[in-house]
């Protein structure tokens, strides 16, 4: 297998709403806020629902990567009721090979709320159930062993047992590929991604905000002679000002697409990560990788949702 990816298994409901929707829930635009089965239920009462997909940062790029023909699986948890039965048949669909054998959980399949704001940006609102609950018991070490590649995502950093299943993934994985996922995330996990990024793994996927605020930079030079320091491959996104890897010693820059009508900004980083990735295990170049990240973002935010239609 090409590539196995291990993440938040979630279900996405997308929703557009106003600006005074957001303020008048006290969410922060643009940021992903973990919330419980009752404020998610409270949310979503007053909307109307665009679109379902089987979602999680992670999937997105598994599914992208899928579409540009490669052979991959996830793991992910979910439970025995109906989205999680829906979530499985979303992921068979797009041919990912699911590595995880639900059953009866305390909590329902995660839920993730995404608010889609007149702006085309994304806010984002997590119930994790018993996404959230995944242990180093759920990770098929065989499936790891058999991929050239596991991907990780630093949201599945958020709670007590999912870290004994990342470290149990990155004991057993041949290559590993991590998103630092989300300013807040990293901001939490400061000292623990650091090391990761450091020490353990092999490519990072970041947007600009998240890796200044990891090495607490004010400017992407200072990322640069950070990156350059390091024998990894470290991936940024900048939004409109295109995207940047430094390898080793090596600084490879592209611009972004220009004239997109953009309507949803949800799953750029996943699918820039997909692109980037079907590029690095297809032996093309770290531009050539770039342009395939940067034409797969600029698919995903001219349609609403995180799935290449």
């Amino acid at each position: 297998m090409n590539i196995l990816g291990i993440g938040n298994a979630i279900v996405d409901v997308i929703c557009k709403v106003d600006d005074q929707f957001l303020v008048k829930n006290n969410l922060v635009k643009s940021n992903m806020k973990l919330i419980d089965e009752i404020e998610f239920k409270n949310l979503l009462g007053n909307l109307k629902i665009e679109e379902t997909v089987s979602g999680g940062s992670v999937a997105n790029s598994i599914v992208g990567l899928s579409q540009l023909g490669n052979k991959v699986g996830f793991i992910g948890k979910v439970n025995n009721d109906d989205l999680g039965q829906k979530y499985e048949q979303g992921l068979k669909k797009e041919k990912v090979e699911y590595f995880y054998s639900k059953k009866k959980e305390n909590l329902p399949t995660g839920t993730c709320l995404i608010l889609i704001t007149p702006d085309s940006e994304r806010t984002m609102c997590t119930f994790l159930g018993t996404a959230g609950k995944i242990n180093k018991i759920d990770i098929d070490t065989q499936a790891i062993k058999n991929s050239e590649i596991t991907l990780l995502e630093g949201y599945l950093w958020d709670e007590g047992e999912p870290k004994e299943a990342f470290d149990e993934a990155i004991k057993y994985s041949n290559k590993i590929a991590m998103s630092l996922s989300d300013k807040f995330c990293v901001d939490r996990h400061k000292k623990s991604f650091l090391d990761l990024v450091q020490n353990k793994l092999d490519i990072t996927f970041a947007n600009e905000q998240e890796i200044l605020e990891l090495i607490d930079a004010k400017s992407i030079d200072e990322v640069i002679s950070f990156g350059k320091k390091l024998d990894k491959t470290i991936v940024i996104t900048r939004s409109d000002k295109g995207s940047i890897v430094i390898n080793k010693n090596e600084v490879v820059t592209c611009e972004s697409q220009k004239n997109l009508k953009i309507l949803d900004l949800t799953g750029a980083g996943d699918l820039f990560a997909a692109g980037f990735l079907h590029g690095h295990i297809n032996k093309m170049t770290l531009k050539e990788s770039l342009v395939k990240g940067t034409e797969m973002a600029s698919k995903i935010i001219q349609q609403i949702g995180a799935r290449i239609n």
